[in-house]
């Protein structure tokens, strides 16, 4: 795990240098760049290298391969032994026993459908110099991060926006990314929070022409939106099948050259992966998780059950709130990207403090939305028949409900009125009530709403596919991205590994949701390993109390951050009614924290990432 630049435009040694140190965080035990001369152009490749695989330092990156494939590489190959086996059946040679090097040989053997073999996380670009080109990818799944700058004629990438951002100067902030932050709590991709950034869309590779300065993608994977592929066995095939793909996907991410650990919740996902550890790791393995220290956010209790059963070397981190505190006066720096999901303050302090012991950790994002365990897909689906009822009938009723002079009743007529169970479920995400934002864009309408809006699929199925590609995304795999690197910590998840999500979309809905049973064959699997009562509870989430923090705690903090005077000068919001919601929350009549935070966020990396660009 690394952070990686480059770029074609011209800046000094000692700008290049502030760039890489900006975000070194990412990898603090090597920072190198090297310096290409072609034909017409200067060519310049950095790294920050958080050493894992061959820590020799031939391997240090960028790295040179057969003197004329260039690489900057970010993440993990995970089956990098069995595809270096082959090439070098077909003659190539290799001096490291890194995943890097043989990146660069699958590329020379299969041009750009290297991607194709490659199972991982990760965003690199290779400087083919025979062919005077970039060929450059990212993950299926969009794990690890990458941001471009095009003019049409020049070329510049970074693992994160503020090593773009720095001696940029002519960039300016997006008046459309900031609509859509405000929607989502994140800037969608491909879109940055500036105008002339891009993101790079999961499951796509590109192509820099370095002669005539033409910049294309492709994609190359995708998830199978129109249930193609069907899985034909039976449960108890699947369940079998699906343990073997999980076992190797586990047993892959296990494999380092520096200490490996598991994040530890005591919920069904991270709980498998740690009784799979357990299974194929010769070594007894470290398990972490958090302590709160307030009723409702504490579930170490049950993690520290499931660590007792599988007999691991359980940590236990006490979570400190005036540290968590402070964090948020920082966070700007790491999430340099305004993002508004709050379980990144416990997800940083949890990174922080399993980097003490090791230095990879496995996580259990992934299985929500693979197998079907959100809490709003129950919502969605108890309300489906109401959904079916026409909607004239269910104006009329919200008409009626919106004589009551009652702020609810008001929120409850908009959801009648909402147009069919796709909108309200995306309603659901986005908030019901968006009068606050002003703004005459729908942000709401993006394109990954061809995954939802389609009968190929059930309910149920297509919200889980939308949550793929949206959700996970733009926020679960932002937030351990960033919370994981601001400490220098590698994160990998086992259940986003592509054969995982490939074979979860092939079986029958039953086999993840059966009734009221949800994740139902994962469930199954860890129960072969950990007993079934450990997990009768409701599913939790991974929070902090900021709701309490902002009317008690913080409540002189949020007030004077959020006057009259701040709200003004936050662009694209009803600063009235944001002030309404402000006191709501302050009284008790709603909570209003996620609003705030969102705010609080977005003023933040206003005053200080985004203080010299205009906004248009």
């Amino acid at each position: 795990m690394c952070g990686i630049y480059g770029t074609t435009l011209k800046y000094s040694e000692n700008q290049i240098k502030e760039k890489l140190k900006r975000t070194s965080f990412r990898g603090p035990d090597k920072m190198g760049w090297e310096v290409y001369k072609s034909d017409k152009q200067t060519i310049t490749f950095g790294h920050n290298r958080l050493s894992i695989i061959d820590l020799d330092p031939r391997s240090n990156q960028p790295f040179t391969y057969y003197d004329n494939i260039h690489i900057a590489f970010n993440g993990e190959i995970y089956n990098f032994l069995e595809i270096k086996e082959t090439l070098h059946k077909l003659g190539y040679i290799f001096i490291t026993t890194s995943d890097t090097e043989v990146i660069c040989a699958a590329y020379l053997e299969y041009g750009e459908d290297c991607v194709l073999h490659f199972n991982g996380m990760f965003a690199f670009v290779i400087y083919d110099e025979k062919k005077q080109l970039f060929f450059g990818a990212r993950d299926r799944l969009g794990q690890k991060p990458f941001y471009y700058y095009h003019n049409n004629k020049e070329f510049e990438f970074s693992s994160q926006i503020s090593s773009l951002q720095l001696h940029h100067s002519d960039l300016t902030i997006s008046s459309k990314a900031i609509s859509y932050y405000l929607t989502w709590g994140a800037v969608p991709d491909p879109m940055s929070i500036f105008n002339e950034v891009k993101k790079l869309l999961p499951g796509n590779s590109f192509v820099f022409d370095l002669n005539t300065g033409e910049f294309n993608t492709k994609k190359y994977w995708d998830i199978d939106s129109k249930g193609a592929q069907k899985y034909k066995g039976s449960y108890d095939d699947a369940k079998t099948e699906l343990t073997s793909i999980l076992s190797n996907a586990v047993s892959s991410r296990l494999f380092a050259d520096v200490p490996v650990g598991v994040f530890l919740s005591g919920g069904v996902d991270s709980s498998i992966i740690s009784a799979l550890a357990t299974q194929n790791s010769p070594k007894k393995v470290k398990t972490f998780s958090v302590k709160f220290n307030e009723k409702g956010f504490d579930e170490s209790a049950y993690a520290q059950k499931v660590a007792d059963h599988l007999d691991t070397e359980h940590h236990v981190i006490e979570c400190n709130y005036d540290e968590g505190k402070d964090l948020i006066e920082n966070f700007h720096h790491y999430y340099d990207e305004p993002f508004a999901d709050s379980s990144a303050i416990p997800s940083m302090l949890l990174s922080k403090y399993t980097r003490k012991e090791v230095t990879v950790a496995l996580s259990g994002d992934g299985g929500d939305e693979s197998f079907i365990g959100y809490g709003r897909y129950q919502w969605a689906k108890s309300r489906y028949n109401l959904y079916n009822i026409p909607l004239p009938i269910r104006q009329a009723a919200g008409s009626i409900l919106n004589l009551a002079p009652n702020y609810r009743m008001g929120v409850m007529a908009k959801g009648l009125k909402t147009k069919n169970v796709n909108k309200a479920y995306i309603t659901g995400l986005t908030g019901i009530d968006l009068s606050w934002i002003n703004t005459d864009i729908d942000c709401k309408d993006v394109p990954e709403l061809k995954y939802l809006e389609h009968k190929n699929k059930n309910l149920l199925e297509r919200m889980s596919d939308f949550d793929l590609k949206t959700y996970l995304n733009w926020d679960i795999n932002t937030k351990v991205d960033r919370a994981s690197m601001a400490y220098s910590l590698e994160v990998r998840a086992p259940l986003l590994d592509h054969r995982v999500v490939d074979f979860a979309r092939s079986l029958p809905t039953s086999f993840k949701y059966d009734g009221n049973n949800q994740k139902r064959i994962l469930k199954d699997i860890l129960y072969d390993h950990v007993p079934k009562e450990i997990f009768d509870r409701p599913k939790a989430g991974f929070t902090m109390p900021f709701a309490r923090w902002f009317k008690e705690d913080l409540k002189d903090y949020v007030l004077s951050e959020l006057d009259d005077e701040s709200l003004r000068k936050i662009p694209g919001i009803n600063v009235e009614e944001i002030k309404f919601r402000i006191n709501q929350h302050m009284t008790g009549a709603w909570n209003r924290y996620p609003l705030i935070w969102k705010l609080l966020v977005l003023k933040q990396w206003l005053n200080t990432n985004g203080k010299f660009h205009e906004i248009k």
